[in-house]
């Protein structure tokens, strides 16, 4: 899974650092920025507003298919309710409580990032 994050959150973050015109490389370059100071206080704060919304997106993807972990092996959430089930023979209730566990984990990132792209938005 971590392989796999950071593959994609590369990929993002580099399109974004890409999407900012050329012209704001010239601009910073013709102030004599080093690299690093460009990408730290011309292209890094532009980047990072077009980088919140893919960001967040992947990060509730990344989460909600944490159920693929049960291939491996591994118990996670849903393998747990299946496992719970199995024993109450109550499924409707299981998996309604592990769709609100779901629920209260992207929920908030995703409010979180509503916030976040609105502040830098009034910036």
């Amino acid at each position: 899974m971590t392989l796999y994050a950071s593959a994609y959150l590369c990929e993002i973050w580099r399109g974004c650092v890409e999407a900012i015109p050329r012209g704001q490389w010239e601009a910073s370059a013709s102030l004599a920025l080093t690299f690093r100071e460009q990408l730290r206080h011309v292209i890094g704060p532009q980047a990072l507003r077009i980088a919140i919304a893919p960001t967040v997106g992947f990060a509730v993807q990344l989460i909600k298919s944490t159920s693929l972990a049960s291939v491996i092996g591994f118990i996670e959430l849903t393998k747990a309710g299946t496992m719970i089930t199995n024993a109450t023979f109550r499924p409707f209730t299981v998996y309604a409580c592990v769709a609100l566990m779901y629920f209260a984990l992207c929920f908030p990132v995703s409010l979180w990032s509503r916030r976040l792209e609105r502040n830098l938005r009034r910036a």
